[in-house]
């Protein structure tokens, strides 16, 4: 049992470079998600630390995770990826049937757990568990003997399972995940290989979209299959002027509060927008804060390390020799790149208001834990990666 138990574990130092970018972001991440948050949590609980204290109880957790997970061999999850899916749609179904109730005004279906003591999001595995499995497809097609249309049956399998999870997180009333799982699946089915030509046919498919909505954004705003505060957010983004006290409020707020930085910012802790001018500013709207007290340059060094950060992943992926392992880091490093640009273009209201979250700021014990997880798989390919790791 215990040799058995010991394959699977990845010798080797881990990238020590990669490790210091993670905690580097999350420390500063943490500051600057007290800092968003203590007025807002001085007004609706007993206590200025109740984000703070909770934020870092989630980080502990998920820093122990992140080193579990770093002494473990990959091939461990390509042999049970066909599990992680399984568990994955058990627990995307299982929160449209009993979901944990959040707020009564809300008919979102997104949390499971016990009231108190445990909650989470079936999507934000979900993420994960798609990452794993598309890469556990595309690596042992590649592995197998190639024969005419196996490539066809590959990519049409990731499709099938794309399309399920996305189909069954659009259920959740969670349209920021739906889009986050579709990017994902997309990045995923790009680097497996999948033709040029269907690369070419979908990104022309979507500019000719995209240019037809905006030509014609009038007529079809209503033809969208969306719920009404969501097509709200839409007209808001499109119409500048849009009851600036309704719907436009949080990202006129955000605005204020990014121009107000300037370029050093306003100093630590000093920002005026989270005297409760914005809403919740320690979820999806930190960066506004982050650009309103630490400035320009601040921002610029933020969003540096992350580029650093992504970088330095796709770095290891490109020096592992497994294919399965290379998929898995490129595709967690694209699922963080994606939500970093995806928050940033929605605090800039480049983009309609999607409730996105930044990595490493925004409070969410679920997304900050799965996280953390996914960078300790990046460090376990790093201990086999022909990479210098100080």
């Amino acid at each position: 049992m215990r040799q058995k138990l010991k394959q699977w574990i990845q010798p080797g130092s881990l990238d020590t470079v990669f490790l210091l970018i993670v905690f580097a972001l999350l420390t500063v991440g943490i500051v600057m998600m007290f800092s968003a948050s203590y007025v807002s949590a001085s007004y609706k609980t007993s206590s200025p630390y109740y984000y703070f204290v909770r934020q870092l109880r989630f980080a502990a957790l998920g820093i122990v995770a992140m080193f579990v997970i770093s002494r473990i061999r990959l091939e461990l999850f390509d042999k049970l990826s066909k599990i992680i899916l399984l568990g994955c749609i058990a627990l995307l179904i299982l929160v449209l049937i009993a979901p944990l109730k959040i707020s009564d005004k809300e008919d979102f279906r997104r949390w499971l757990g016990i009231p108190g003591v445990l909650q989470f999001q079936p999507s934000e595995v979900a993420k994960l568990g798609l990452i794993m499995y598309c890469a556990s497809v595309f690596s042992n097609r590649l592995k197998a003997q190639r024969k005419p249309g196996e490539q066809d049956h590959s990519v049409r399998t990731c499709l099938i399972v794309i399309g399920l999870f996305c189909g069954l997180v659009i259920l959740e009333r969670h349209l920021s995940g739906t889009i986050l799982m579709l990017g994902i699946g997309a990045v995923m089915l790009v680097l497996g290989g999948v033709k040029k030509k269907w690369i070419v046919f979908v990104l022309g498919a979507a500019i000719c979209g995209l240019l037809l909505f905006l030509m014609l954004k009038e007529k079809l705003i209503d033809l969208l299959p969306i719920k009404g505060y969501q097509k709200a957010r839409i007209i808001a983004w499109m119409d500048k002027d849009y009851d600036p006290t309704g719907d436009r409020w949080q990202t006129n707020q955000s605005l204020y509060a990014i121009g107000s930085g300037g370029l050093f910012g306003l100093g630590l802790g000093q920002s005026k927008q989270k005297f409760l001018y914005m809403p919740e500013p320690q979820n999806d709207f930190v960066f506004a804060i982050v650009c309103e007290e630490l400035g320009f340059v601040g921002a610029v060094v933020i969003l540096a390390a992350f580029a650093v950060l992504i970088w330095r992943g796709f770095d290891i992926a490109m020096r592992n020799k497994d294919r399965y392992s290379a998929l898995v880091v490129m595709g967690v490093m694209s699922h963080v790149a994606l939500q970093v640009i995806l928050n940033i273009l929605v605090v800039t209201d480049t983009v309609p208001n999607t409730g996105i979250g930044l990595p490493f700021f925004s409070y969410g014990g679920s997304s900050l834990v799965i996280l953390l997880a996914e960078m300790g798989l990046v460090l376990s390919v790093s201990r086999a990666s022909r990479i210098r790791k100080r």
